[in-house]
């Protein structure tokens, strides 16, 4: 079956609605080998991917979209092997559908269990990265979950193509017509359309920056959880291990700047500071960070390497790029309430070897994830161990941290008894 293309959102939401029942039923083995499909379809067609992503790759260029959204936006064989990977990944997980999370006896005999069930139809938002097309109709078929597709135009051939090999491969195997849908083309209006069809698309999920985030929670009638950005934080305490501190301030700087689990501003202890300071601002300059920084980071710097006044708004500035803000504070409370004022609750990391330093920063920081003695940069569904994720929630409510297959699974009640009635 080649992909659907409606001509209105409406008609997109309503193929994946009849889907949803037939696909929430469907044998675990099924959705398995749709996975494994998939992924032998993704590799043995990365001409054609590549192909469609060099033109959205040249059309991004010539709009001068910069060197974070490219990089986001671009695809190699290596990617796509990677994205394969993943689908496979996924099909190796249990199956969260029907899974019992907990369960009793009542004592007039009834048993009561809570089950894993899909969310039905679940709608996908994101910019700019083409790998979440596979990522998302992965995750949403292996949770039972009929799936609404909205990429940006930026990677509209790049999502097309994917989308398409996606569907068919997963059409032939066994699934639903209608599990795996793409919108392409729309604007606000589509965007707003898709935001407020109740009773068809259960729930959102944007992936993108605040602008989309924003636009969302405008129109929203739908129920979204948002993927938000990430101004994320590395704390250099007293007692740190300074060879270990220099190279996860690296790591969560400069190995992929342009994700939302970079390090964006990097706090040093005062104690350590004189002798932290100099050598990782030079490795950071030497890596080619734009560096900037408070009256004591600044003092402390080598001769040779510029360090920028950092302004309020450098503090609370995601930058996506290889643009650092460095502080010194005074102890790990102050850390704490640095993080606490500028962060967005994404991913927060302290390298120290003190034990309570380290339990404070867990207990004080109020962030998805918190690193002791680790990067930034693991915050990820794949890394964690889920194949994949559809984002990162900064929310609390009801997914937090990286969304995988049991995010995406809403729950119900079984209840099984023998005749009994309430009195």
């Amino acid at each position: 079956m080649a992909l659907r293309t409606p001509t209105s959102v409406a008609d997109v939401c309503q193929a994946a609605k009849a889907a949803a029942a037939p696909l929430a039923a469907l044998d675990g083995r099924v959705k398995d080998a749709a996975l494994h499909a998939i992924a032998d379809a993704l590799i043995a067609r990365t001409p054609e991917i590549l192909a469609a992503n060099e033109k959205d790759l040249e059309a991004g260029r010539a709009n001068d979209i910069g060197d974070a959204l490219l990089d986001r936006l671009a695809l190699d064989a290596g990617r796509i092997e990677g994205i394969a990977d993943g689908a496979r990944a996924i099909a190796a997980l249990p199956d969260p559908v029907g899974e019992t999370i907990d369960g009793h006896r009542l004592p007039n005999g009834v048993d009561v269990r809570r089950v894993r069930v899909p969310f039905g139809v679940v709608a996908v938002v994101y910019e700019a990265r083409p790998n979440v097309t596979i990522d998302a109709a992965a995750l949403c078929l292996k949770s039972g979950n009929a799936v609404v597709l909205r990429g940006s135009s930026t990677a509209a051939r790049s999502n097309e193509v994917l989308a398409r090999i996606a569907a068919e491969a997963a059409s032939e195997a066994g699934v639903p017509d209608g599990a795996i849908n793409l919108l392409t083309g729309g604007g606000r209006e589509e965007l707003r359309e898709l935001a407020t069809q109740d009773g068809v698309v259960d729930l959102i999920f944007p992936r993108g920056g605040e602008g989309l985030k924003n636009a969302l929670k405008e129109v929203a009638t739908v129920p979204v959880i948002y993927a938000a950005s990430g101004n994320c934080h590395v704390y250099v305490d007293a007692s740190a291990d300074l060879d270990a501190a220099e190279a996860i301030v690296l790591n969560a700087k400069t190995q992929r700047p342009g994700v939302c689990n970079a390090a964006e501003t990097l706090l040093v202890h005062a104690d350590v500071a004189p002798t932290f300071l100099p050598r990782i601002l030079a490795a950071l300059h030497r890596a080619g960070v734009e560096l900037r920084g408070d009256a004591r980071v600044r003092a402390a710097a080598p001769a040779d390497v510029p360090v920028a006044e950092a302004t309020e708004d450098d503090w609370a500035e995601e930058y996506l790029a290889l643009t650092l803000a460095v502080g010194v504070v005074d102890s790990v409370e102050e850390a704490i309430a640095h993080i606490g004022r500028y962060g967005s609750g994404h991913s927060e990391a302290i390298v120290t070897e003190d034990a309570g330093a380290a339990r404070a920063f867990q207990l004080g920081v109020d962030a998805a994830c918190v690193y002791v003695n680790a990067s930034t940069r693991f915050t990820d569904g794949g890394e964690f161990g889920m194949g994949a994720e559809i984002g990162n929630s900064t929310q609390k409510l009801h997914a937090r941290g990286p969304i995988g297959l049991r995010e995406l699974c809403t729950f119900k009640y079984l209840i099984e008894g023998t005749g009994q009635v309430r009195s």
